[in-house]
């Protein structure tokens, strides 16, 4: 199971890594948007996270690219601002707010890819 993470923010980058590599999977990491783009193409992802504030890209312009190319693609929204009442992030299968307790973030990939 491929996870592609993107996010600009270094810390969280690694930490992801660490932790969904500790359960088994593969981690492709991105801190930019055009850098998540390419690897989206190029890496054939089973799953996405995405920040939503990046500073070339913004999430939501990824998030609608990415269902363009591969509207199945399970992608969750992770973000540190609330964005739920926002309806651009609705096009995503789930939103998680960031947190140093990746309980909620492992969950939720397990339950979009019914492992």
């Amino acid at each position: 199971m491929k996870i592609l993470i993107v996010d600009d923010d270094i810390h969280i980058l690694r930490l992801y890594k660490e932790e969904l590599e500790e359960d088994g999977y593969e981690v492709v990491i991105a801190n930019t948007g055009k850098k998540a783009l390419e690897l989206f193409e190029k890496e054939n992802p089973d799953i996405v996270t995405l920040d939503i504030l990046m500073p070339d890209i913004d999430g939501i312009t990824l998030l609608r690219k990415m269902k363009d190319q591969q509207p199945k693609i399970p992608i969750i929204m992770s973000t540190a601002y609330d964005y739920k009442d926002d309806f651009s992030v609705w096009a995503s299968e789930a939103y998680i707010v960031k947190s140093a307790d990746l309980n909620e973030l492992k969950n939720t990939i397990k339950k979009l890819t019914n492992m």
